[in-house]
């Protein structure tokens, strides 16, 4: 009989975001209490999954017939898979899933986004001429 896998499904405009853990030490080298460091208002974490985003509703067509199964559209969510996210910490909701903690993120408590990009202005192909110079 073959395993069942577990996947885990974020639904709405919710953002599974693994945490950065807290730095419980300064630049000096002074450890931090704990209190000190649960009373940041924001924290930072990488984005692992993305709902769908929210739902739009579609416009109501009176002359057909309401039984017929229309496909839900949803406006997608700017935070992709990989990002790096700045939240607002008390909107998120802590759970565990297979031995990980993550934390449950709605869209409205992302305050930015970080994301890596290639920067094409800094390529250094641009200045090869492709051949042999003579």
């Amino acid at each position: 009989m073959a395993d069942l896998k577990k996947k885990l499904i974020v639904v709405g405009d919710r953002i599974l975001v693994r945490p950065e853990h807290g730095e419980e030490r300064t630049g000096g080298g002074l450890y931090l209490p704990q209190t000190a460091i649960s009373a940041r208002q924001a924290q930072g974490g990488w984005v692992v999954s993305v709902g769908p985003g929210v739902p739009i509703p579609e416009p109501i067509d009176l002359d057909e017939d309401l039984d017929d199964q229309i496909e839900p559209r949803y406006m997608p969510l700017q935070a992709q898979e990989s990002d790096y996210v700045l939240f607002m910490k008390k909107a998120s909701i802590e759970i565990t899933f297979e031995k990980k903690q993550d934390l449950i993120v709605p869209n409205a408590a992302i305050l930015v986004i970080i994301r890596e990009e290639w920067d094409s202005s800094s390529d250094s192909t641009d200045s090869w001429s492709g051949g042999p110079t003579t």
